[in-house]
């Protein structure tokens, strides 16, 4: 070989090793249930729903025992994950009522876009109830390589409230979520009828992942959300489990001790008669038939993540894909008397939380954290592990630091609030410790159909009532210690401490 050749074959031979050793950046999914409560899950102590993969997910990763959504409600919750803000500094309240959306430039600045422009190929999938940019959600639209996705509830057969889902062969929401996610990773021609498909105003954006760059996938569904369990197993083609699964065992179905309990509320704190209807419980057969619903839809999540991470081995992607379960809230079924969410106690703020990466060495995984966390760390988590920067206006934090046993000063205690005051509901704010929980309402009578996120920050308003629980040996917070001597001191510590937060939140 003459000398100018053989050096060029040394030269590229150098470079190839070069770029077989550079690490290659992990994949991310992100799995976002809706109205999941904490103790849904096999392992979490539900005593008839199985969920193997869930739990199994949770064994091989890190699961988050103190994982709370600081905004118990559909929209704020998933405004404060695309920002890694609480609701009170963002201000994205249901846009109906707030009339606010997340401008271009805080979307920019959302982990997706940061993942895009860091070479990530992108997919949002399954439900939006955040207004970005403008009511076309423009900038979303344009800034995700696979944008598939339905404004509001999606029902449990998405095709009937939204046309651009006629392109599934599966009917029902779960297993049509997971087809198009199956579209979006899939490299052969196995799904060229999703795209040959697909409505023609949706068309452009919807672009098969480039094999060449690492994916981010965030599948955002509408269950076992009770807006979307109606007409549950009703079709033909719906898989048996929406059927019959559980009926042998639904009598070991639990309500809450000493159901029906009387609302908790004060009732110029709290209103029932606003509720919507599919979120009232105190008709005893009407409450059981919805919770065996949501053990079905849970089980059928379950066996979507199952699917999904058998796909992930079968294209070469398992080893490099981290996974994130997370619900959007929790939900009353009951308890305190009451039913729907955004009431700051723990049903409806309590959450199960995992993060699951093949990276983890073994004395990490099954690893149970009980540091307090919150929906907004997940953005800021994902970043890190990809290996990317927290942008500066995230209030969320990384809980690798947790994960990996780094020394850290981490929160004692988070602010949980609600701004939403149409239902029925009161706006709140509260503060979460490991032992204690303190809850202050405000009059309703001025909020209806207004959006007031600044009001105890610009005028220190007084709550029309007041809560106060200890955690530890109340934790289904029925004994309020507000007007016991014996407590007066940490009650006002509380009170301050509330304060504090919102100022520093706002």
């Amino acid at each position: 070989m003459k000398p100018f050749l053989y050096s060029l074959f040394i030269l590229s031979s150098f470079f190839s090793c070069t770029a077989q050793e550079q690490p290659k950046k992990p994949n991310i999914i992100f799995v976002f249930s809706d109205d999941q409560r904490f103790n849904s899950l096999s392992m979490t102590g539900d005593p008839i729903t199985e969920t193997p993969n869930i739990d199994q997910l949770a064994n091989e990763g890190v699961f988050f025992n103190n994982a709370y959504i600081t905004s118990p409600i559909c929209g704020p919750s998933r405004a404060n994950i695309f920002t890694g803000q609480w609701e009170r500094r963002n201000k994205i309240g249901f846009n109906y009522i707030s009339k606010n959306i997340i401008t271009e430039d805080t979307y920019k600045k959302s982990w997706q876009v940061l993942l895009r422009e860091a070479g990530y190929s992108t997919a949002f999938i399954g439900k939006s109830h955040t207004k970005i940019g403008n009511k076309h959600n423009t900038p979303l639209n344009e800034n995700t390589d696979f944008a598939y996705y339905g404004n509001g509830h999606l029902g449990f057969y998405p095709a009937k409230r939204h046309k651009q889902f006629s392109n599934l062969k599966n009917e029902t929401q779960i297993e049509g979520m997971l087809e198009a996610t199956k579209a979006y990773l899939s490299q052969d021609d196995s799904y060229d009828y999703f795209y040959e498909n697909a409505q023609p105003y949706i068309k452009k954006q919807l672009n098969k992942r480039d094999p060449n760059k690492p994916f981010s996938a965030w599948i955002n569904l509408n269950l076992p959300h009770a807006s979307s369990i109606g007409g549950m197993g009703t079709q033909p083609n719906d898989p048996e489990y929406y059927k019959s699964k559980y009926e042998d065992v639904k009598h070991n179905i639990e309500l809450p001790e000493g159901y029906p309990q009387d609302i908790s509320l004060p009732d110029n704190v709290y209103a029932t008669k606003d509720l919507m209807k599919y979120y009232v419980t105190s008709k005893k057969g009407k409450l059981l038939n919805e919770k065996l619903k949501m053990d079905r839809a849970v089980y059928a999540i379950d066996l979507m993540l199952g699917e999904l991470r058998k796909f992930l081995k079968e294209i070469g992607e398992a080893e490099n894909t981290i996974i994130v379960f997370c619900s959007d809230n929790g939900l009353f079924l009951g308890e305190h008397g009451l039913g729907g969410k955004t009431i700051l106690y723990d049903e409806s703020v309590h959450v199960p939380m995992i993060v699951y990466s093949p990276f983890f060495k073994d004395k990490t995984k099954g690893k149970i954290i009980e540091d307090l966390v919150v929906g907004q760390d997940i953005p800021a988590t994902i970043l890190e592990l990809c290996g990317m920067e927290t942008p500066v206006s995230y209030q969320g934090k990384s809980v690798l630091p947790l994960i990996h046993n780094e020394p850290i000063d981490w929160r004692e205690d988070i602010f949980l609030e609600n701004l939403f005051t149409d239902q029925g509901y009161p706006r709140q704010e509260a503060v979460r410790s490991k032992q204690f929980k303190y809850i202050r309402s405000f009059s309703k009578d001025n909020d209806r159909s207004k959006y007031v996120p600044n009001q105890t920050v610009e005028t220190d308003e007084k709550p029309i009532y007041e809560e106060l629980y200890d955690i530890i040996n109340d934790p289904k917070e029925q004994n309020n210690l507000v007007g016991n001597k014996d407590y007066l001191e940490i009650l006002n510590q509380y009170r301050n401490r509330c304060k504090t937060l919102v100022s520093e939140l706002n």
